[in-house]
């Protein structure tokens, strides 16, 4: 597998790696998965074990795939995460099973990828841009940033983000650091307060039914024992690390994270967890919302070739602008001008409409 799409770091300074044409493409559709979360009536003591009776009635995500899904073989291990809340926290607790644990990072807000890390990925509108990353090794170190936009759009992780009032704990099934011997799993459990997601005082109010966009990532690197200790595989051609494995709850399709439409659902149910189970379906505008993703991945292409944005549709070869979403239809439009364009979708009523622009960034009325 490739090496996904990251940030690096160059001296103090953060750069980013551009896309290679492949990734800026749009992938096939992939439904994107979804997680019902309940809410938890008893406290959760933070020691990365999942020993509250409401953790065991919490029920576990689907397994981990690959970040490109079905193209790529099953991962070789074993991931699957559970989720509660209550009015101040979103609890998360990940299980990976693992053999060779292992970790060398300590200091807050290193790059934790370097490591076997387990990945959080957060957009509570839905809009694509400002959204949230977290990282965290079997050490229980933490990497936490706030990205003011993909770095598709030449976004800047912004590292000196925290999510102020977080409570983390990890649990080694086995040993760590340990070669030799058979280790069996770690588990992380999370405490992370809505008030971290929020700015200027935003208040983040969740109530029954409250959509977000979220995804989960595991980096996982391939390893040899040499004098005792784990060291990073490497191709025997160039001598370099071989690529890390990225093993996803929701995939995306591509290897890229940083492509929050492709992220997963998470609903907010408000009812006690162990209830009769509640199915809140997505929206249809959100699979409506895939002929913008249609309009954005196009215009970058015809701007890369043309050195300017389409000014219609049609320039674009987008004939059909009348589509039909589980029984309602929608109209796509664009208005545009050389250096920037708005696409949007609307039902007959008007009253849900959704648009995109030239950032990726989307505005909706409807959420």
């Amino acid at each position: 597998m490739s090496q996904r799409i990251r940030h690096v770091i160059a001296g103090l300074g953060l750069a980013c790696l551009s896309l290679p044409s492949y990734a800026q493409k749009k992938a096939a559709y992939l439904a994107p998965r979804q997680y019902h979360v309940y809410q938890t009536t008893t406290p959760i003591k933070l020691d990365g074990k999942p020993d509250e009776a409401a953790w065991q009635k919490a029920e576990w995500s689907q397994d981990f795939t690959d970040i490109e899904g079905d193209k790529q073989a099953a991962p070789a291990m074993r991931t699957r995460l559970k989720m509660l809340w209550d009015k101040d926290n979103l609890y998360i607790l990940a299980e990976l099973e693992d053999q060779n644990i292992w970790a060398t990072l300590h200091q807050h807000d290193t790059i934790i990828y370097h490591d076997n890390d387990f990945e959080i990925f957060v957009d509570p509108d839905g809009d694509a841009h400002q959204y949230f990353e977290l990282e965290i090794n079997p050490y229980n170190t933490v990497m936490d940033l706030f990205m003011p936009k993909p770095y598709r759009e030449n976004g800047d992780a912004l590292m000196n983000w925290d999510a102020q009032g977080m409570r983390t704990a990890t649990h080694i099934d086995g040993t760590l650091n340990k070669p030799g011997d058979k280790d069996k799993k770690w588990t992380v459990e999370m405490a992370i307060p809505f008030s971290a997601f929020g700015f200027f005082n935003q208040h983040i109010r969740i109530k029954d039914s409250t959509m977000w966009r979220i995804n989960f990532s595991r980096v996982e690197w391939d390893t040899d024992i040499v004098n005792g200790k784990y060291v990073k595989r490497t191709d025997k051609a160039t001598g370099k690390p071989l690529p890390e494995h990225n093993w996803v709850w929701s995939p995306q399709g591509i290897i890229n994270m940083h492509a929050p439409e492709k992220w997963g659902y998470l609903f907010f149910v408000q009812r006690p967890v162990g209830s009769t189970p509640v199915k809140l379906s997505i929206p249809p505008i959100e699979e409506a919302k895939e002929r913008l993703w249609e309009v954005y991945y196009q215009q970058r292409e015809y701007r890369q070739s043309h050195g300017r944005y389409a000014a219609s549709l049609s320039e674009l070869g987008i004939t059909e602008t009348t589509f039909t979403v589980t029984g309602i239809t929608y109209t796509l439009s664009m208005e545009a001008i050389s250096g920037q364009y708005t696409a949007i979708i609307s039902d007959k009523s008007g009253v849900h409409k959704v648009g995109i622009d030239q950032e990726g960034k989307v505005t909706s009325g409807t959420r």
